[in-house]
C-alpha cells in the first residue's frame, strides 16, 4: 500500500519523490534519448520508449503527459548533463586557456559517448524552440563567464563581449559534429589543442 500511495503522490505533480521514482524517470529519459536519437521525434513512440526502458506504459504517464513533454524534458536533461560533464573536467587547470581546452575536450568526449545529442538538440529547434534557444544561451553564458574570469586574471585581453563567447561556442559545436559524430579520426585532445591554438595565437600572419 505504501508503494501505491507514493506512486499516486508522484503522479499528482509529475515529480519523483522516491528513489524508485527517480530511477524510473531516469530509465525513461535514457530510453527516450536512444529512441529519439535513432528514429527522430516524429517516428519515435511512447511504446518504443517504455519498451527500451523496461517499464510499463502506465509508468510513462506517471511522469509525462505526452511525447512532446518528454522531449522537452530530455533536451533540458541533456543540456544539464553536458554542463555537469564539462564542469567536472575543469576542476584542476592552470590558466584560462587550459580551462577552455579541457572544456572542449570534455564536450567532445561526451558527444562521442552520446552521439544522439546532436540529433535531439537540432530537432528541438522545431519541436521545442524555447528549449533549443535556452540550451545555447546558457552554454554561451557559461563560456562568457569563463572569458571574463580569464580577462580578470590577465590570461585574456579584454574586454571580451558576449559575441566572443558565441563565436567560441560555434567553433566547439561544429568541431564536436565533425570529429565527435561524423568521425573520430583525431583524438578529442588533439582537436582541443588545435582550437586552443586559435584562441592563443589567432590565424593572422604577423607582418
Amino acid at each position: 500500500m505504501a508503494t501505491e500511495y507514493s506512486e499516486h503522490i508522484e503522479s499528482q505533480d509529475k515529480q519523483p519523490r522516491t528513489a524508485r521514482g527517480l530511477k524510473t524517470k531516469r530509465k525513461l529519459l535514457d530510453a527516450a534519448a536512444l529512441e529519439f536519437g535513432e528514429k527522430g521525434f516524429h517516428e519515435a513512440s511512447i511504446t518504443g520508449i517504455t519498451q527500451r526502458a523496461g517499464t510499463a506504459l502506465g509508468s510513462f504517464y506517471t511522469y509525462f503527459d505526452s511525447k512532446d513533454e518528454l522531449f522537452s524534458a530530455l533536451v533540458k536533461d541533456m543540456s544539464a548533463r553536458v554542463k555537469s560533464h564539462v564542469a567536472s573536467a575543469m576542476t584542476e587547470w592552470q590558466g584560462a586557456l587550459e580551462r577552455e581546452k579541457l572544456a572542449l575536450e570534455a564536450f567532445m568526449n561526451f558527444a562521442r559517448e552520446h552521439k544522439e545529442i546532436y540529433r535531439i538538440i537540432d530537432e528541438s529547434e522545431f519541436v521545442d524552440p524555447a528549449s533549443y534557444r535556452l540550451h545555447y544561451e546558457e552554454t554561451a553564458k557559461r563560456i562568457h563567464e569563463r572569458l571574463e574570469e580569464g580577462s580578470a586574471a590577465g590570461d585574456f585581453c579584454g574586454p571580451l563581449e558576449e559575441a566572443h563567447a558565441w563565436a567560441i561556442m560555434g567553433m566547439n559545436v561544429f568541431l564536436g559534429l565533425r570529429y565527435g559524430i561524423w568521425s573520430e579520426e583525431k583524438s578529442a585532445e588533439e582537436i582541443a589543442e588545435i582550437a586552443n591554438g586559435i584562441l592563443a595565437r589567432g590565424i593572422a600572419a604577423e607582418r
